[in-house]
């Protein structure tokens, strides 16, 4: 009867303690996995965020850099991290695409919780100023003229900049040669060192289109630009290539769902940050606002609509 007693009074305690530690959370720093280098806009987009949100919390933010693997090693540190709201991650839309593309160390509906998307990427096919490449018709005349002899740096395999470029490809009756890099800062430098003849990638390429060191030929999105305007989509220029690239951040299965409700409401509220909606500006990046559920939601739709473009590519993880 004792030990029965005992057992009873114990359980009482840890359920107990569970909603206690939900509201003191947080008690020490938390851990915000970039899955970029350092430097780049998701780098810099995020450090922002890092700063507004431990500043609401009350504890510091640590960007922790992991590139590689196409912007999915945080997901894939979630599998060994506590569910306790201390590790979080950047959720790219290759979240949802590499699985299909090849084994993965997570699956992106078993290892994750989805906490909140706040924005986008902007992305565009870009050549250095000397060029011989005018706009987007003259590059798809010399590629046709000349396949496979285009180079094109992308931040890996399987993100949305190599894949759309492969879709557009597809449809402009084309080939180019992919150069997968870990990030932007080596995909721009390959570009303006001649290593590589052009680029595919968010909008850190801005400051030297901007400069007149390079220039943008296309960009993704399904609206053109506010910045550049004159400059068309890739469905402007006739093809069904279109990408608005959501993403926002998540941690391990399992998490406290009081835990998630704080962060949430922290990271909801440093949308409104101006050094956020500041770095939004800086990089072309739309706020596009999901809750949880709906920011899981969208992930299983994305992944059935990645499926058919990665099947019709040739893609697919081969069993």
């Amino acid at each position: 009867m004792f030990k029965r007693t005992l057992r009873g009074v114990v359980m009482l305690m840890v359920l107990a303690v569970g909603p206690a530690l939900a509201q003191q959370f947080p008690t020490k720093p938390i851990t915000l996995i970039c899955p970029w280098p350092a430097g780049g806009s998701s780098d810099l987009v995020m450090r922002a965020f890092a700063e507004s949100v431990g500043k609401q919390l009350g504890q510091t933010v640590i960007i922790e850099n992991r590139p590689g693997a196409s912007g999915t090693m945080g997901a894939g540190a979630l599998t060994n991290a506590r569910p306790d709201g201390y590790t979080l991650t950047q959720l790219p839309i290759s979240v949802f695409r590499l699985p299909l593309m090849q084994k993965t160390p997570f699956d992106p509906f078993k290892d994750i919780t989805y906490i909140i998307n706040v924005t986008g990427y902007t992305f565009g096919l870009v050549v250095r100023a000397d060029a011989p490449w005018k706009d987007l018709k003259e590059f798809v005349a010399y590629a046709k003229a000349n396949p496979d002899i285009i180079t094109y740096g992308t931040p890996g395999t399987g993100t949305t900049p190599h894949l759309a470029v492969e879709q557009f490809a597809l449809e402009a009756g084309i080939k180019l040669s992919h150069i997968p890099f870990k990030g932007f800062a080596e995909n721009m430098q390959s570009l303006l060192g001649g290593h590589t003849m052009a680029l595919s990638d968010s909008t850190g390429w801005a400051p030297q289109v901007d400069a007149g060191k390079a220039r943008l030929l296309a960009t993704y999105g399904s609206k053109r630009t506010k910045r550049w305007p004159q400059i068309p989509t890739l469905l402007d220029a006739g093809y069904t290539t279109v990408s608005d690239s959501p993403y926002g951040f998540g941690g391990p299965k399992g998490m406290d769902p009081k835990v998630v409700k704080i962060l949430h409401d922290a990271f909801k509220k440093a949308m409104d940050d101006p050094k956020v909606v500041a770095m939004f500006e800086r990089f072309d990046q739309p706020v596009i606002y999901m809750n949880g559920e709906d920011y899981a939601k969208f992930g299983k739709k994305t992944m059935d609509e990645e499926k058919a473009l990665i099947d019709r590519l040739g893609m697919s993880v081969k069993n």
